[in-house]
């Protein structure tokens, strides 16, 4: 040690020392060995004996991770991690027991069992927020950009200072800069200069794919040196001085106001991507030895000496080793738990982390009844006038989506609500649709109301992952997270033609996207009442609506009011009558009821109004009293939502039945762009009532 101090030049003494007086190293030596030991006990123990059925190690991350983890203290930081984030976590305030009770997939664990032992979330302890983690590679960006994007709404249109120098921070590996929410986040942020960090701890692998696959010339920072409103950091992950002034730096660059930063820190993934992967698949020997000289445990032993070392590691040994034994007495979670949490019970506890205040809005009372008195308007500016009247009473409400502004949408739904509520509060997007889901479920996480319009229904498939990630977060959390996410849809054919690209009913796929509520109605009234209850309740919801009724006459109503709301799973009978249950919902009803014309009585049409829930109970009483059944939707036949209604039919209405359960809907064709060919395809009124009329003599 003498020999290296008199090697060590002033400079660098001064630096050193300047380091020391910010870095408490002796706690970040005990970080980084709680880390590597429950790394070892997995990988020695408990994954041999298929105790721990995931082990995915972060040998070779530790320092940088745990340098960043303890600079995260503002109340209002947020964080996303991805699955080699446990120094990190353990920084950030996770407990070594409660790393165990995740991996062994116990109760006591941020998921309570129910996601895999890596992916993690965590109300506020040190400060910091984790995000609800996702599963999949690169999904943590958009939601982390959402939530830089809420400090700065705190910031300037609330008038928040308690959110002042707050950042957000996303933590991924180079594999994940492939991914297309990496680019959607870096283009959010950086046009918006947003507070945000991006932490890439690149290892040269993602999976077993050297990082010259991810990125041409394998170093992410040195491409985007000419990214605007971009810093960019990058350096080693292993040498504690310089980790920790890359880290220092980046983060006071990024809270000082500077704007996004991108910190590229080189480690070694000392392990195979997961447990029991062999490396000399992909990587010489040489290499691998290469690599373990690199490993920032043996930089921190030479940094604090053998003895303090030493001490510290026989610590944290029996610390982890006590901890580990409490986890393993941590119950399985009880086998009905995983039907809970999908969506809200009723409690609002879960909207926004136990940190965030919720918002006391001056709300008109909730009126079930509609007012029936005004003229009747148009389902456009029904649900126009919804969101200005939303927007008025709600503060946190956000609207943003693709040329929603200044143009107001591409079907003028949103037309002046920019001009009237500013461009902070609407607002246009890059067209990348996962960046707008993403975005708009980190704004949720961070209390405020985004309502995101994706312009058409097959414009939303970009953001599948994002959407289903969103949906899951209540249930992944075990109730202690959620996002309050409306994301308006419009779908189907328009009046005048169709296409495969816009023309996309679809519903069906949202019905499959687990915790999503559904809703599409059918006249302007449902689409007040259903949109108000979606943006004033506690579970995130997919608002579709039919372009064809957008300024249709049968879908036109009086303005019901501002205080009215619809609730969801409650079905409309549009008609009574005794011999066949017809039930459709958004543009097919109203071909359903003109088709029904001729029958008279004899016909009783239900309008489902929402898929989930679905009003089963209405659909069963109906046909339990006609003795018949036809199901009309614009969505294909095969997988179509109808299938659902048909098979709760099939079982819980069978003797009721005098004829076989009928459906009318699109062959499992798209929508052809030549509207003869259009109008060939979707099922018409003479088409429906040919179906009707051999029901009613069977």
């Amino acid at each position: 040690m003498q020999k290296a101090k008199s090697k060590t030049s002033p400079r660098r003494k001064a630096s050193r020392m300047a380091v020391a007086s910010i870095v408490d190293w002796a706690l970040v030596a005990r970080l980084m060995l709680t880390s590597r030991t429950i790394d070892e006990i997995e990988e020695q123990e408990l994954a041999p004996s298929g105790q721990v059925s995931y082990q995915f190690s972060s040998k070779g991350h530790e320092l940088a991770q745990v340098l960043l983890g303890l600079q995260l203290t503002h109340p209002h930081d947020g964080a996303g991690v991805y699955y080699r984030s446990r120094p990190f976590m353990l920084a950030a305030g996770l407990t070594p027991q409660e790393a165990f009770a995740a991996d062994l997939a116990r109760t006591g664990s941020s998921s309570e069992g129910r996601d895999v032992g890596v992916v993690y979330s965590m109300p506020p302890r040190r400060g910091v927020t984790v995000l609800p983690a996702s599963g999949a590679v690169g999904a943590q960006y958009s939601p982390v950009a959402g939530w830089a994007q809420a400090i700065t709404y705190y910031q300037q249109e609330l008038k928040d200072k308690s959110w002042d120098g707050a950042i957000a921070v996303s933590l991924g590996g180079d594999g994940s800069i492939a991914a297309n929410g990496f680019w959607a986040a870096l283009n959010i942020a950086t046009t918006l200069s947003l507070p945000m960090l991006f932490f890439i701890e690149d290892n040269g692998y993602g999976l077993s794919v050297p990082r010259s696959f991810q990125t041409p010339g394998g170093d992410i920072s040195a491409n985007l040196a000419a990214y605007k409103n971009l810093r960019i950091l990058s350096g080693s992950g292993t040498e504690p001085e310089t980790t920790s002034k890359l880290v220092l730096d980046a983060v006071a660059y990024v809270r000082g106001g500077g704007g996004p930063c991108l910190l590229r820190v080189e480690v070694p993934r000392l392990t195979g991507h997961t447990f029991g992967e062999d490396q000399t698949a992909y990587k010489s020997s040489k290499q691998i030895k290469a690599e373990s000289l690199h490993d920032p445990l043996l930089a921190m032993r030479n940094m604090l000496g053998k003895t303090e070392w030493a001490a510290i590691s026989k610590e944290v040994r029996e610390n982890v080793s006590a901890q580990l034994a409490a986890a393993e007495q941590n119950p399985n979670p009880a086998l009905d738990s995983a039907q809970l949490h999908l969506f809200s019970s009723g409690d609002h506890s879960a909207q926004v982390p136990p940190s965030l205040e919720k918002p006391t809005l001056n709300l008109q009372p909730s009126n079930l009844e509609p007012d029936s008195s005004g003229p009747r308007i148009n389902m456009s500016e029904a649900i126009r006038r919804t969101m200005e009247t939303e927007l008025a009473l709600n503060p946190r409400l956000l609207i943003f989506g693709e040329d929603i502004g200044p143009r107001g949408g591409v079907h003028r739904v949103t037309l002046d609500l920019q001009h009237k509520f500013g461009a902070r509060r609407v607002f246009d997007t890059s067209l990348s649709e996962e960046g707008i889901v993403g975005r708009a479920a980190g704004m949720a996480l961070a209390g405020l109301t985004p309502l995101p319009e994706i312009q058409f229904r097959k414009y939303a498939d970009p953001a599948t992952e994002q959407i289903n990630d969103t949906g899951w977060i209540r249930w992944r959390t075990g109730g202690r997270f959620a996002a309050l996410v409306v994301i308006r849809i419009p779908v189907g054919h328009s009046k005048k033609t169709g296409d495969p690209w816009h023309s996309v009913s679809g519903e069906a796929i949202y019905a499959h996207s687990l915790g999503w509520r559904v809703a599409m109605p059918s006249n302007a009234a449902d689409a007040v009442g259903l949109l108000r209850s979606a943006l004033r309740g506690q579970d995130p919801t997919i608002f579709l609506e039919h372009r064809a009724l957008y300024d249709s006459p049968p879908s036109r109503r009086p303005y019901p009011g501002d205080g009215y709301t619809l609730p969801f799973g409650k079905a409309a009978t549009v008609q009574t009558g005794g011999d066949l249950t017809v039930v459709s919902w958004g543009e097919m009803l109203h071909r359903c009821v003109e088709a029904a014309a001729p029958f008279g009585d004899r016909i009783e049409v239900l309008d489902l109004r929402t898929m989930i829930p679905w009003d089963r109970e209405a659909v069963l009483a109906s046909v339990r009293k006609t003795g018949r059944f036809l199901i009309a939707h614009e969505d294909a036949l095969t997988g179509g939502f109808g299938a659902e209604i048909a098979a709760a039919l099939a079982q819980d209405c069978f003797a009721f039945l005098d004829a076989p359960i009928q459906r009318v809907a699109v062959p499992d064709v798209p929508i052809p762009f030549n509207t003869p060919l259009m109008n060939a395809v979707i099922p018409g009124i003479e088409t429906i009532r040919a179906e009707m009329e051999k029901l009613l003599k069977w």
